[in-house]
């Protein structure tokens, strides 16, 4: 890749829901854009869950498109379950998808970042539920509010590196991990709508609000170590209080 070529952009988990959002934006805006998914991303299939598929996916976009500017890991699962009920394997299995597997895709980029000498943008997709208590979301919520650590400590440590490290903290959004199929909407789901109506802006979160989210946190050069939610005021319920005089 030539010096004077278009800085890019990769985004971990880009095959559906937020990370196809913000593959489309980026592409929208005409940026250079790499993607990477389990089920076979538009240029690379990477299990962020193996530290070895991440290793080679690092190596194989720097081979074959060069070192990326801003990347964003939006590569998660959802889990729901009493934690009286969970077995140790899911707990295991979320913790590797929404935990272990960020840190190793913002360890290996951070790395590369460092020894090339560049400066960058890493985002993580965090969640609301890393601060909000949700019932029979518990290792969810743990899964997400260890990320969300892990992003703070990061930009302490890779500040004086020259890289920003943030998380977006999502709320309930429309994307095919909700389990009401591709397109989960209010007609598909009482409880869907129930959300819709206890949040502030009175709808359901789309991929498109997320990735718009994103983009403005990577471009914001003097903030790291945040986690900036994007909710639509979800979390705005007092939990003493949580639906509302009404």
């Amino acid at each position: 890749m030539s010096d004077d070529a278009a800085p890019i952009a990769v985004v971990v988990g880009g095959g559906s829901g937020i990370g196809a959002a913000l593959v489309a934006a980026y592409r929208a805006q005409g940026t250079p854009i790499v993607t990477w998914d389990i089920a076979g991303g538009r240029d690379l299939t990477c299990d962020v869950t193996d530290p070895h598929a991440v290793e080679r996916a690092v190596e194989e976009t720097i081979r074959r498109f060069g070192v990326p500017r801003w990347v964003t890991i939006t590569a998660g699962v959802g889990h729901g379950g009493m934690l009286l009920d969970v077995a140790p394997e899911e707990f295991d299995r979320v913790m590797a998808v929404n935990t272990r597997g960020p840190w190793l895709c913002l360890r290996g980029w951070a790395r590369v970042l460092r020894d090339e000498r560049q400066p960058g943008s890493l985002v993580a997709v965090s969640s609301i539920s890393a601060r909000l208590v949700d019932r029979a979301m518990g290792v969810y919520c743990a899964s997400k509010a260890a990320l969300s650590m892990l992003v703070r400590v990061a930009a302490a440590e890779w500040g004086p590196l020259g890289l920003r490290v943030n998380a977006v903290g999502p709320g309930v959004t429309s994307t095919p991990m909700l389990g009401f199929g591709s397109s989960p909407s209010v007609e598909s789901s009482p409880w869907l709508a129930g959300v819709a109506d206890r949040t502030a802006l009175g709808r359901l979160g789309e991929p498109e609000d997320v990735a718009q989210v994103i983009l403005s946190v990577h471009d914001m050069e003097w903030v790291t170590g945040q986690v900036v939610e994007c909710d639509g005021g979800l979390g705005l319920r007092s939990p003493i209080n949580a639906y509302g005089d009404t």
